[in-house]
């Protein structure tokens, strides 16, 4: 049974190295940044308070701050003081931030075709979110 975890580990660990690495070097994006991105460019206005990206992202305040610092020099996302609460900050992706956001979301789509689902295939890809989808849900920490 634990050699068996032991490869399911080492699979992801290998094929998420690969797609963080692909990402990195196309964007320059270190994998935080990348699922910053990510989540903005999925969520409503591309905007999302700052408590509530960072605990997604799970990152500390100070490591999310850290992150937020970089992608704000690289004009990738922008803070707004929300207008009914001072004490919400939202992160919004800026135009260059929207644009390189959703580039590297089709380029992260093509690398998971290549490394993912060419080698498994359409159903055994099926099953492995099915499977992920329950061991999350089993899991959970509520």
């Amino acid at each position: 049974m634990v050699t068996w975890w032991g490869l399911v580990i080492e699979g992801y660990h290998v094929t998420q190295e690969r797609l963080m690495s692909e990402i990195g070097e196309r964007f320059g994006l270190t994998p935080g940044a990348f699922d910053i991105l990510l989540r903005l460019v999925r969520s409503p206005e591309c905007r999302m308070p700052m408590t509530k990206l960072a605990k997604e992202a799970a990152l500390s305040s100070g490591g999310f701050t850290k992150v937020a610092d970089r992608l704000a020099a690289a004009d990738l996302i922008r803070r707004q003081p929300c207008d009914t609460d001072r004490r919400v900050t939202y992160v919004a992706l800026t135009d260059h931030g929207r644009v390189t956001a959703e580039s590297a979301k089709h380029a992260c789509a093509e690398i998971l075709r290549r490394t993912v689902l060419g080698p498994l295939g359409p159903e055994a890809s099926e099953q492995l979110a099915a499977a992920m989808r329950t061991l999350r849900t089993a899991n959970a920490e509520e």
